[in-house]
């Protein structure tokens, strides 16, 4: 292709286009929000690697949109813009870089800090949905949420896969990937962000040409992918053509685009909803982000001297009042449905989200699925999860997480450590109705608002803060085989199933981590010898592509009787429409002495529930209880070393339940005749 520079196209008549690249069948238009540029050109090249291409100049209209129509198609080229602004001024960043449409629908890159990405225009393809649609229940408590990010589950070689790229490791995999959630029971899974996102940071201990050292991440790799740089286009390094090999180019072809939706397909076959963790509140900080260098005044929240405020705690945060910042977020959510038959999204640190785009995004979403699932991460700027349910969203609880397991393994046990901290007996009943803004310390007009979990990507596992809190030397020791510590003792298997039983009988929406059920540790691998903590627990794992997240499905065995507890549970609960959709009223508590003793039934009739049930959660390190069983005879279905949906026996009158442990019973609310 000859490089004839600066050519001038039309643009007359495309003021109703979106912004981005659109196609035609004879015609490509080009459009730019840019409003401090000075001049802006769009080059298209025929291979990612040219470094001139044809030029063609933009022209700039009053609302500082500059487009391009040129009378003829480029499928399979690539393209990118070159901005020339004002050079001092601290509210717009100047590059002599090309910088990629912050519309992309595929990007291809560079593995390299600044990722130097440019757009690839592609021609439509059809996919073959077979008719595939929305897998998300009218009633979102009936789902049991795995997160998991995609890779943790199959890079591991105990997950038996094919090696044939981690969209499609996790469709094919034996033992993880899909085989692992069909085998566990959830019924949803959300991954950790999916959007195209700078996997790797600058280098480490080295100033950057911007000035810019990393000083604070020896992996110098964004693993988890909360640096979202492309919010419409998938992730490329988990595709099957991908490489991790640096200054190597991803994203050539749209292997990433097709290998997404056969997976999205294939956990809708198996009726597992597919959710989506989304980064809305700031964007990649290192690369050449292209909200940073089209407009940085108008998509960020500034100071008065053009510094990112930094609310977000991520280097950045986005300005969602801001016209182009609410068009691309809803138009993201819109366009992850359509295309991807996405069913549902977490929103990180939703809290720096402006109401006005809360509320736009549930209105849009519900026209194209009004069962869509919207689930706040309500923190960020504001707490607000009381907010999100007035608005109709989801959240996050972390008032039941913190309650139940605490907040610091050394300094604020929880509830299944003993501990009722501030809590009242009736604000510990009200997390178990779903933290009802009827009840003590509640948030939720309703349960279905409600995401109950005690582990998350953020923070210790559950099983390495039950270690910690019962052992506080475990923080700080330097363990040279995991399974040293992975095999759990009695105490800490105890309380690890007495912390699932708490979380299984609450109403709300249930969320587990993966590996949650057994116990899994993440201890610090570090293969290259780079990280002076190697062999200690970690808790914030978010730049280790390595053995220190991937999933060891071998450990199962090590702690089997706890992974079977967690199945028993999962199997039992979608089985008891009672533990999900029972109203407040239907939930009686009894009183007992002691605080740490949480005793109530349940009346199964509102939910549809064939039993009425007894549950007793006993949170004493050292005391048995006995509790008197209303009349007749009860089936045991849960105890301290079993659960599911089979009887382990019948009992009538009463039952000690010992420590730390947990018993659930039921009854037939009618004759078997």
């Amino acid at each position: 292709m000859p490089n004839n520079s600066h050519q001038q196209c039309s643009i007359s008549g495309i003021e109703d286009y979106p912004l981005g690249c659109t196609v035609s069948d004879k015609n490509t238009l080009f459009r730019l929000f840019s409003p401090k540029a000075h001049f802006v050109e769009v080059v298209i090249f025929e291979q990612y690697e040219d470094e001139e291409g044809l030029s063609f100049v933009m022209e700039k209209n009053h609302e500082g949109v500059w487009s391009c129509l040129i009378q003829d198609v480029f499928p399979d080229h690539w393209y990118a813009y070159k901005i020339q602004g004002p050079v001092h001024d601290h509210f717009f960043l100047s590059t002599d870089e090309f910088i990629a449409d912050p519309r992309s629908r595929h990007v291809t890159t560079r593995n390299h800090y600044l990722q130097y990405p440019k757009t690839r225009i592609c021609n439509p393809t059809e996919f073959d949905w077979e008719d595939d649609t929305f897998v998300v229940p009218e009633d979102p408590r009936d789902l049991i949420i795995y997160e998991t990010h995609i890779k943790d589950l199959v890079a591991h070689s105990s997950a038996k896969t094919k090696v044939n790229g981690i969209y499609n490791d996790f469709r094919e995999a034996e033992v993880g990937g899909v085989s692992h959630l069909k085998r566990l029971g959830v019924n949803a899974v959300e991954f950790l962000p999916l959007q195209k996102f700078a996997y790797f940071e600058p280098p480490f201990n080295e100033t950057v040409p911007n000035g810019i050292k990393n000083v604070w991440n020896p992996y110098s790799i964004n693993y988890w992918g909360y640096m979202t740089s492309f919010h419409f286009a998938p992730e490329t390094v988990y595709a099957s053509d991908a490489t991790l090999e640096l200054n190597k180019v991803n994203g050539s072809t749209v292997t990433a685009e097709h290998e997404l939706k056969e997976l999205v397909k294939a956990l809708h076959k198996e009726n597992i909803t597919v959710l989506m963790d989304v980064v809305y509140n700031h964007a990649s900080h290192y690369d050449l982000n292209p909200l940073k260098y089209t407009a940085k005044d108008h998509y960020f929240s500034l100071d008065d001297s053009g510094n990112f405020t930094n609310d977000s705690w991520t280097g950045n945060d986005i300005d969602t009042t801001a016209r182009y910042s609410r068009e691309l977020i809803v138009e993201s959510i819109k366009y992850w449905m359509k295309e991807y038959h996405i069913d549902g999204f977490r929103f990180d640190l939703a809290g720096i989200i402006d109401w006005e785009t809360v509320d736009l995004i549930r209105e849009e979403a519900h026209k194209i699925n009004p069962n869509v699932l919207l689930i706040a991460e309500p923190w960020g700027k504001e707490y607000k999860p009381d907010g999100f349910s007035d608005h109709g969203w989801s959240s996050w609880n972390d008032r039941f997480r913190n309650t139940i397991k605490g907040y610091n393994p050394k300094e604020d046990k929880g509830l299944i450590f003993g501990n009722t901290g501030h809590n009242t007996r009736f604000g510990l009943e009200n997390l178990i109705r779903g933290t009802l803004r009827s009840g003590e310390n509640g948030l939720f007009h309703h349960s279905g608002h409600s995401v109950n979990y005690l582990e998350s990507h953020d923070g210790y596992t559950l099983g390495d803060y039950i270690r910690i809190a019962l052992d506080p030397e475990k923080a700080d020791k330097v363990f040279e085989d995991v399974s040293h510590i992975a095999d759990l003792n009695t105490q800490e298997e105890s309380i690890a199933k007495l912390a699932a039983l708490v979380l299984f009988v609450s109403q709300g929406i249930t969320m587990m981590h993966a590996g949650q059920e057994w116990a899994r540790s993440k201890i610090i691998r570090d293969p290259k010898n780079i990280d002076s903590q190697k062999g200690k627990i970690d808790r914030d794992t978010y730049n280790k592509d390595d053995r220190t997240n991937w999933l060891n499905f071998n450990e199962i065995q090590i702690n089997q009787s706890l992974f079977n507890y967690y199945k028993g549970l999962i199997k039992l609960r979608l089985n008891a429409p009672a533990f999900r959709r029972s109203n407040p009223e239907d939930i009686h508590f009894k009183v007992y002495n002691d605080p740490l003793h949480i005793t109530f039934s349940i009346d199964g009739k509102s939910s549809g529930d064939m039993y009425n049930y007894f549950v007793s959660l006993n949170a004493s390190l050292e005391q048995d209880y006995e509790i008197i069983l209303p009349e007749g005879y009860w089936e045991i279905v849960a105890d301290d070393q079993h659960s599911g949906i089979k009887t382990l026996k019948s009992v009538k009158t009463k039952y000690n339940v010992p420590a730390s442990s947990g018993i659930i019973l039921r009854k037939l609310r009618v004759s078997k005749a």
